[in-house]
């Protein structure tokens, strides 16, 4: 196993990677699953269930939303199939299709249970929000706050993340095409749940997240999770079936994350936000003390293998699912502000080429 050495470059702050605001969603959420799809002239948006201000098990939505960039404006889809809403699911766009897997469920009594559910919208060819929802095969392991990762327009890999009871360690590949799941090769490190991740071309990284403290006892009064300073890189081929996992990535700019955003940006996998106290729901830490969000931002360059700093988000946020592409930069969606405050902000980073 090999260490990376790490270099830390300072990108100065131009207009090339300037953060910018755009059109707000409809009302506040937090923890909802994000995907677009990019087309020449045009960008849609998805913003998928999550968690508004009561953060209540019945403030957790079942409600669907696309922006379309040609009429600048958040539209409701129709809602994610089901029951119940989900919080920490996760979204990819694959071949004009988005996919929405796993998350969790919290009844009235705080029961949480984890999703094995893939809801797959097709956006309406005119209009995105006159489309349908379809069922995919459930995933073997139900598994939420997890990362997810699309290779090649065709496979969604997810990289460990909580199930039921505990963090798991298992890499579940989806073939959208053939509808089928299979295993991936185990990450090597430390099960997280709220880590944060992207891939560019087949390098997938990612960082973070919360793990149980195996200092914790109900009586000794420690948090029950702390944060991971892990980075892990992984190199994917024969369509998902290896991934070399055998690279630790130097720990990232600023302090260990939980629930940052984190997007593809051609060679960069960019993040934002996120936390170094690990909390429930309700953004209170397994401490007692409320969590608070983070403006700094840093990308992975895969070229150089080396972190890069970019501008410090001017409304730092947290509780993401990640960040989104559209034709001008990378897009975080909603989030939580400091003080608990969800947000109806939608931003964005132009990052440079």
């Amino acid at each position: 196993m090999r260490t990376l050495v790490l270099t830390l470059i300072l990108l100065s702050a131009t207009a090339a990677n300037e953060w910018t605001v755009l059109p707000s969603l409809p009302e506040p959420v937090s923890n909802n699953a994000v995907a677009s799809i990019v087309h020449k002239d045009r960008t849609l948006i998805f913003s998928f269930m999550g968690i508004s201000q009561s953060k209540t098990s019945d403030a957790i939505t079942r409600k669907a939303l696309v922006y379309d960039s040609r009429r600048s404006a958040w539209f409701a889809l129709p809602p994610v199939p089901g029951t119940a809403g989900r919080i920490a699911a996760s979204a990819a766009a694959v071949d004009g299709q988005v996919f929405v897997l796993g998350g969790y469920t919290v009844d009235a009594q705080g029961k949480e249970v984890s999703a094995n559910e893939v809801d797959i919208y097709t956006p309406g060819k005119d209009d995105p929000a006159q489309g349908y929802w379809a069922k995919g095969l459930p995933i073997p392991i139900p598994v939420d706050d997890s990362v997810a990762a699309v290779l090649e327009n065709r496979y969604i890999i997810l990289i460990s993340g909580w199930s039921q009871q505990e963090n798991v360690s298992d890499v579940q590949i989806y073939d959208t095409a053939l509808d089928r799941w299979r295993k991936g090769p185990p990450i090597p490190g430390t099960p997280v749940f709220g880590h944060a991740g992207a891939i560019s071309g087949k390098t997938i990284v990612y960082c973070g997240g919360a793990y149980k403290n195996p200092a914790w006892t109900n009586e000794n009064g420690k948090p029950r999770y702390v944060v991971s300073n892990e980075c892990w890189k992984g190199i994917v081929s024969k369509q998902g079936k290896k991934i070399d996992w055998g690279q630790i990535v130097p720990q990232h700019p600023g302090n260990a994350q939980y629930r940052m955003a984190a997007g593809t940006w051609g060679k960069r996998i960019v993040f934002t936000g996120g936390t170094d106290n690990p909390y429930n729901y309700d953004g209170i830490g397994y401490n007692g003390v409320p969590a608070q969000p983070s403006p700094t931002t840093f990308a992975w360059d895969t070229k150089t293998n080396s972190w890069e700093m970019l501008p410090d988000n001017p409304v730092p946020t947290m509780d993401h699912r990640g960040m989104v592409p559209s034709k001008d930069g990378l897009v975080q969606v909603g989030g939580m502000e400091a003080g608990q405050k969800m947000t109806k902000r939608v931003s964005q980073i132009a990052v440079p080429n």
